[in-house]
């Protein structure tokens, strides 16, 4: 087989853009660190509500950690609980949620919170939110025929 001085060049030239891709894909993927998620948590999915923090939802001050407030979220068919949180404007905020029974979205409008929660599986975030109003949480991932009735708020107040 006989090959073009041309296309010696074009393969060549290809197969070398092929490893400096892969060798800065490897750099980047170990050297510097990025790892896939590892310390996973999981939970007993049927036993939700009997499981602490899960079997009081809600929000509760923390004192001696980096951050100030714990959101503890469950999901469960088209409703969370807790239904309303207020938190005062420029806390910072871990959200711990989980699901009792399908794959729900926990996304709070207009920030970038955005989670999957999974059955047998804790969700966990951490936020400072420093803007006043009210904030609507939606589920995001489709859930069964009341999905679009899934909804909670999360108020930041000032001040007071």
């Amino acid at each position: 087989m006989h090959l073009h001085r041309y296309e010696k060049w074009w393969l060549t030239f290809g197969t070398g853009a092929l490893v400096v891709f892969l060798v800065v894909i490897g750099i980047g993927a170990f050297h510097q660190g990025d790892q896939p998620p590892s310390s996973v948590k999981t939970i007993n999915y049927e036993q939700v509500d009997k499981i602490a923090p899960f079997n009081e939802p809600g929000l509760k001050k923390v004192a001696g950690k980096e951050w100030e407030y714990e959101l503890v979220v469950v999901a469960s068919a088209f409703y969370y609980a807790p239904v309303e949180a207020e938190i005062l404007v420029g806390s910072r905020v871990k959200i711990i949620a989980t699901t009792k029974d399908v794959v729900h979205g926990f996304e709070v409008a207009g920030t970038n919170i955005n989670m999957m929660l999974e059955p047998g599986y804790i969700s966990e975030y951490v936020t400072t939110l420093n803007k006043t109003g009210e904030f609507l949480v939606l589920c995001n991932e489709y859930c069964g025929t009341g999905h679009h009735t899934m909804k909670s708020m999360i108020k930041l107040v000032g001040d007071e």
